[in-house]
C-alpha cells in the first residue's frame, strides 16, 4: 500500500465514522494539517500516527493492525529508497548482475511490470524516471540493467519468467514503444534456455498474487517485505516451494498470448 492509497483509505475511514477532521486530529494528538496532509497523501505517517488516528475514529483492533502494520511498511520502503539513492542506485544494479552470474537457474514472477531482465531501454526510463533520480544516476542505472541482460544469451543458464496479462497491456510507455517492448519480450522468449509464461486474465484465481518474486537456483528468495518495494532475502531451503509459480497460475506461452 503506497502513500495514496494509505491516505484515502484512513480519509474514507474518517468520513465513514461520521467524524469530523479537526476532533479526529485532536484526538490524534496532531495538528488538522497534518491530518489533511496525511489524507491528501502529501505527508507519509508513521505507524505510531495510523494508529492514533484509527483509535480517535473507533475502528476495530483488526482494521487498526492491519492499517498500522502498511504504514510500517511503506516508512520502510520509503527509508530503504532514500539509502539506495544516496549510496547510488545504479550499484543495485551491479549486486544483481554479480548474483545472477552465479546462478544456473532464475524462477520470477512479476504481477505489476516486464521483469526488468527484458525491459527495453524506453521502458526502463519510463519506470525509473517516476523516482525523481539525477541524470547522471537515471543514465548509469539504465546502462547497468542493460549490461545485466547479457545474461539472456548465456545458454547454459536456465530462464524461467511468469508474468500476468496486465502486464502486457498496461501503457507504461506510449503505443509504439509498448509494441517494441512487446517484440522484444517474444524474442527472448524464443531462445531455448528461456521460458515466458503469461498468466492469462481467464485464468480462475485461488491466490491473490499481489507481489513479485525471484528465486536463484535453490539457494537465495527475493521478495517485497510486507508488500512493500523494499526487499528482504529468504532462503528457499527452508520452504523449497513456497516461491515457485504454482501450476494453478495456468500460464500461457507469450508468443501465444500475442499472437
Amino acid at each position: 500500500m503506497n502513500r495514496a492509497q494509505l491516505g484515502a483509505a484512513l480519509r474514507a475511514l474518517r468520513e465513514a465514522s461520521g467524524k469530523e477532521a479537526k476532533a479526529v486530529a485532536r484526538s490524534a494528538l496532531m495538528s488538522p494539517s497534518k491530518l489533511s496532509k496525511i489524507e491528501n497523501a502529501n505527508l507519509l505517517p508513521s505507524a505510531t500516527d495510523v494508529e492514533r488516528i484509527l483509535t480517535a475514529v473507533g475502528v476495530s483492533d483488526a482494521i487498526k493492525a492491519e492499517y498500522t502494520e502498511a504504514a510500517r511498511a511503506a516508512t520502510t520502503e520509503a527509508t530503504a529508497w532514500r539509502l539506495l539513492k544516496r549510496a547510488g542506485i545504479h550499484k543495485g544494479q551491479q549486486a544483481a548482475k554479480a548474483l545472477e552470474a552465479q546462478m544456473a537457474v532464475l524462477r520470477l514472477f512479476q504481477p505489476a511490470l516486464v521483469p526488468g531482465l527484458l525491459q527495453t531501454p524506453e521502458y526502463i526510463r519510463a519506470i525509473l524516471q517516476r523516482h525523481d533520480l539525477r541524470e547522471d544516476a537515471l543514465t548509469r542505472t539504465i546502462s547497468g540493467r542493460l549490461e545485466r541482460q547479457g545474461v539472456l544469451f548465456d545458454s547454459t543458464k536456465k530462464l524461467r519468467f511468469v508474468i500476468t496479462e496486465p502486464v502486457l497491456r498496461w501503457r507504461i510507455v506510449p503505443p509504439p514503444m509498448m509494441a517494441a517492448q512487446l517484440d522484444r519480450i517474444v524474442s527472448m522468449s524464443r531462445l531455448a534456455h528461456v521460458d515466458i509464461g503469461v498468466v492469462p486474465l481467464s485464468a480462475p484465481q485461488t491466490d491473490i498474487a499481489n507481489h513479485a518474486f525471484v528465486v536463484r537456483d535453490d539457494r537465495m528468495a527475493r521478495i517485497p517485505a510486507r508488500c512493500a518495494c523494499g526487499s528482504e532475502r529468504t532462503s528457499s531451503r527452508r520452504h523449497p516451494d513456497r516461491f515457485r509459480p504454482r501450476s494453478a497460475l495456468s500460464p500461457q506461452r507469450v508468443d501465444f498470448m500475442l499472437s
